[in-house]
């Protein structure tokens, strides 16, 4: 921690600047005090040499939504994300430790300290898993220790990035931290990857140490690869665990969920209970926070001198977590302070490139294509390197061996420049579409693109901001080549974010007890003096280069380590997107939400049940055999089961018809299953890429990317269609958003199209101004039988580049009660609603907005429902109250559990179903809040709340999550049952990582896992 320079800004937003708290290669955090509340806050902000290139901000933004959506338990929450003038975000200041520091300050941890730790994070990893995606942040920087448990502060692959660098031509080059065995056989990294990393962290934290250290440096990519990890200092109760996170083979490492319940059964938060951390590190964070609350505002801080605009600021960065760090989420906060004078690294003089697309810049008009250094980790109190890059307490002609030890397992480099792809991929930012390599610029795979965030509903999933109905969520990249260049064009500045984090040396705290970092072997691939590194303190796993190096000294280029092994480059995968959350369950309003991968067309149980009178054409399939019965405990035998084509891409939407179909959207067509035999009837490429299946009068609705379609029930023919260019003609180009519900024949949704202001004429002598891009959003009311537009009401924007999502909560008679998404709110929309959730109502006949309110103090984000009858349920703190929804007047209030948040509830007639994050169910009287029960799924830990759905006859409730779906009684909570299927049978198929949905039809419920479905008879 250090003194603000003159050129550091004194605020950003709300929010007076105190100090540096550190900084790194693409970032410098800052110690801030809230004006607004007073409370400490921890500021990352971007460099603006980083932020000016357009994939940098994408990612940065992406990567601060995701810590938005994962926000709670082990991850601080936001409190503000800057994107206007200067990039940056804003956490509660938390006093914490990152791995590193603490090993070195206290050693290898206890026993139960290891087990809170790996707990915590598995706890967090299952959450991001069960969207399908793969974490990759991970790192002894971007894993804090904090008085009450862990923290994680890293949410995509540049928050454990090695460092981040601008270059010509709109390029960003990232280096990334880690490598695994099935990365250095040249494959994606994937959910397992995530558990491989925890392995060697806990291994690291158990030892001091990392279990891949003996061995020439030249070999250290066959270690990992070939080598068995030395676990003989792990403790025996930990080792067996820790070995199968480090096998070899994906396919043989637990899931986080695994982990998390081995580790601590009851959960991370409750072995954590009364302490956990050795009373060394207890007194370090402690000395920590004492000095930082010691902290007042500098004298020419805009308190008490004219204020300097944030845009003003010199070299600032995206984010870090470092030693003495802070648990401040947010997008790459992991990582170490670094010098703002190092010199840059030198791009590899001898880089092959790859096979070029056809739009692929030039290997010598975009400098760089290839290589990866490895990256140093100075011990916690090491001071700042020198101009030259060679540290100040090191002799220019010291080896780099003789550095402190950098554990991580490989670095790799991903670059971006406008139009290119090298490898086997190609890439066109400016258009939003992608295939091949690791995309860093890439957050939309929509079919229009866009470049738009894919998150969902809250969780792990879809973005609740897409402007699409269609999203298929983050496609994995696929390159025989480590390093990729994107297209980048610098006058589409896109604003959703990419966070790079390179971390570097950390600034000292104020002096204190005095420190060392433990010294480990020397690690293979360290960079010689002058290369910019930027981790902290002990890492936990070693550089890794590739087979066959030669060992011979430095040539000073970047893709060579210090000992001249070229060093290992890995493609950057699009950020992780979180599940489908919950929605409203009225029998009649579906809140559509289109899983990143394989979802349902529903969120939190509200199924799109379609009606109609048109028969569907008979098979030659008997329906399938009653089921027998089973033991006690264990689910019904499935009447029957489908598994989707593996030849065809995974379910987008899923929705039933009549009792009859269940219609099945994907990338490459739309399908109907029988319900009464699970045999598939029809298949229509017409219908591909649908948001929805809906009913319609006789016709099945679909909505796709470019046109409503009305498809028969019988085969699957398209009987109508109204293409938005010719149904909306007065807005051209209109980008349909999510459907935000539906009550009988009418839906409402948001659409937005762009339109040119012009300037106005100049003053004489003035110059003339340019012309303007402005976005025009509406919310539209439209009947799917008539076809025809019903209404539409003009909407703020929100959060460009996009329309913003909304979501009905409840339908009554006069009035449509909505909610817009927290991600498509702007920052200023957040300050002015203080942080909280705004309910708008708008009129049924006109869509006038009749009013507006706040109810409580729940969050934009936080989970609502709403009954016909006008009283509203919401989420507020760790608590579920009820509310009149024109007066806002509280009525009752339910408790939840410690540490947990409510879900969205399941209205239920005279009760409302509740769910928890904390895995808890139960049911309350609406009337009076009275709770009846609740029990728990006894799913370990702390994850997303379990989506409800309930039985046709109304007396079985079934929650489901990542892990499993619960059967409970909804009369009085008795665990009826639960279900978990096998996944991919085949040794070498693929981990299936997707969460379980539910969809109740009649006497049966339709359970779907990715693929997979099963039809199982429920009371």
């Amino acid at each position: 921690m250090e003194a603000l320079r003159r050129e550091d800004p004194r605020r950003f937003g709300r929010f007076t600047v105190l100090a540096r708290f550190r900084q790194a290669a693409s970032a410098v955090q800052f110690v801030a005090r809230d004006t607004a509340t007073g409370e400490l806050a921890v500021i990352t902000a971007a460099r603006p040499a980083l932020a000016a290139v357009p994939a940098f901000r994408r990612r940065f933004q992406s990567e601060a939504r995701t810590a938005e959506r994962l926000a709670g338990g082990w991850v601080t929450p936001p409190l503000e994300t800057g994107e206007d003038g200067l990039l940056h975000t804003a956490t509660e200041y938390v006093p914490a430790l990152p791995l590193a520091e603490a090993i070195g300050i206290a050693g290898p941890l206890p026993e139960r300290a290891l087990r809170i730790l790996g707990a915590g994070i598995a706890e967090i990893l299952s959450r991001v898993h069960a969207g399908g995606s793969a974490l990759q942040g991970l790192a002894p920087g971007t894993v804090l220790l904090a008085e009450d448990g862990p923290r994680l502060t890293a949410f995509g692959p540049l928050g454990a990035a090695a460092s981040a660098e601008a270059k010509p031509g709109g390029q960003l080059s990232v280096r990334l931290g880690y490598l695994t065995p099935e990365q250095v056989a040249g494959k994606e990294a994937g959910a397992a990857s995530d558990l491989f990393v925890l392995g060697l962290l806990l291994a690291y934290a158990a030892t001091g140490t990392t279990p891949f250290t003996e061995g020439p440096p030249e070999e250290a990519a066959r270690r990992i690869a070939e080598a068995e990890p030395e676990l003989d200092a792990v403790p025996a109760e930990l080792r067996g665990l820790i070995a199968g996170c480090l096998a070899k083979d994906p396919a043989e490492r637990p899931t986080a969920g695994t982990v998390a319940a081995e580790l601590a059964l009851e959960g991370a938060a409750g072995l954590a209970r009364g302490g956990w951390l050795p009373e060394r590190l207890a007194a370090a964070v402690a000395d920590q926070e004492a000095r930082v609350r010691a902290l007042e505002v500098p004298k020419d801080s805009p308190e008490e001198a004219e204020e300097a605009p944030a845009d003003a600021a010199g070299p600032v960065g995206a984010s870090a977590a470092a030693a003495g760090g802070v648990a401040a989420a947010g997008p790459g906060t992991g990582g170490t302070a670094a010098p703002e004078d190092v010199r840059p690294v030198k791009e590899p003089e001898d880089a092959v490139p790859g096979e070029e697309p056809v739009d692929a810049v030039p290997e010598d008009a975009v400098p760089g294509a290839s290589g990866g250094v490895a990256a140093a980790e100075a011990p916690a109190d090491a001071p700042a390197e020198e101009p030259t890059g060679t540290p100040a307490d090191t002799p220019p002609e010291a080896p780099a061996a003789q550095a402190p030890a950098d554990p991580r397992a490989a670095v790799a480099t991903t670059s971006h420049a406008h139009g290119t792809g090298t490898g086997t991929g190609t890439a066109d930012n400016s258009a939003g579409s992608h295939t091949g390599t690791g995309d860093v610029g890439k957050t939309d795979h929509t079919a229009n693109g866009n470049n738009r965030d894919t998150s969902t509903n809250g969780d792990i999933g879809e973005d609740p901001g897409t402007t699409r109905f269609l999203n298929t969520g983050p496609k994995p990249p696929q390159s025989d080549r480590a390093t990729t260049q994107l297209a980048l064009p610098h006058e589409l500045p896109r604003s959703p974010g990419q966070a790079p984090v390179p971390p570097h040396t950390p600034a000292a705290l104020p002096p204190g007890p005095a420190r060392s970092a433990p010294q480990l072997p020397a690690s293979p691939g360290l960079p010689a003096p002058g290369h910019h590194h930027t981790h902290g303190s002990p890492a936990p796993y070693p550089a890794a280069a590739l087979p066959g190096s030669t060992g011979q000294g430095n040539s000073g280029n970047q893709g060579n380590g210090s000992n001249g092994s070229p060093m290992v480059t890995l493609p950057l995968p699009p950020a992780p997107t979180p599940p489908p959350g919950s929605a409203t369950s009225r029998r009649t309003l579906i809140a559509i939400a289109a899983a990143a991968v394989g979802g349902l067309v529903v969120g939190g149980g509200a199924v799109a049940a379609i009606g109609g009178g048109e028969s569907v054409a008979a098979t030659d399939d008997k329906p399938a055999p009653k089921p027998r019965r089973t033991l006690p405990g264990q689910p019904p035998e499935p009447r029957w089961t489908y598994s989707h084509p593996a030849s065809e891409s995974s379910p987008l939407t899923t929705a039933l018809w009549q009792d009859r179909l269940l219609v099945v959207t994907s990338e490459s067509q739309a399908s109907a299953v029988d319900l009464r035999t699970g045999k598939r009837v029809w298949q229509r490429a017409d219908a591909a890429k649908g948001q929805a299946a809906l009913a319609a009068g006789d016709l099945c609705f679909v909505a796709s990317p470019t046109e409503f379609l009305w498809l028969a029930p019988k085969d699957g023919t398209v009987v109508h269609r109204v293409r938005y260019a010719d149904g909306f003609t007065d807005l051209p180009d209109l980008q349909v958003g999510r459907l935000a519900g539906q009550s009988g024949p009418v839906i409402w949704f948001t659409g937005s199209h762009t339109v040119t202001v012009k300037a106005p004429k100049p003053k004489k002598g003035k110059k003339q101004a340019p012309d303007k891009q402005v976005v025009q959003a509406y919310f539209f009311a439209y009947d799917i039988v008539r076809r025809t537009e019903v209404w539409r009401t003009p909407v703020p924007a929100g959060r460009a580049p996009g329309t913003p999502g909304y979501r009905v909560v409840a339908e009554r008679s006069a009035d449509l009660l909505v909610r817009q998404d927290a991600v498509t709110l702007t920052a200023a929309e957040v300050k002015a609603a203080k942080g909280k959730g705004t309910i708008r109502s708008f009129d049924q006949q006109t869509g006038k907005v009749r009013w507006a309110k706040q109810y409580g103090t729940a969050a934009p984000d936080a989970a609502v429902a709403g009954g016909e009858d006008g009283t509203l349920y919401a989420a507020v703190g760790a608590d579920l109250q009820s509310f009149e929804a024109d007066t806002a007047k509280p009525l009752w209030r339910v408790a939840g559990t410690a540490g947990s948040v409510f879900g969205t509830p399941l209205l239920a007639g005279p009760l409302l179903h509740t769910t928890e994050r904390s895995q808890q169910v139960g049911a309350v009287e609406r009337e009076s809040g009275r709770l009846l029960w609740r029990r728990s799924t006894e799913v370990p830990g702390i994850g997303n709340a379990p989506s409800l759905a309930l039985s046709g006859s109304g007396k079985t409730l079934l929650a489901s999550d990542a892990t499993q779906v619960t059967a409970f009684s909804a009369a009085d909570g008795e665990r009826l049952w639960k279900f978990q299927d096998i996944g991919v049978a085949d040794p070498k198929g693929a981990t299936v990582s997707a969460s379980y949905r539910t969809l109740a039809v009649g006497g049966n419920v339709i359970v779907q896992r990715d693929r997979s479905f099963y039809a199982f008879p429920v009371a």
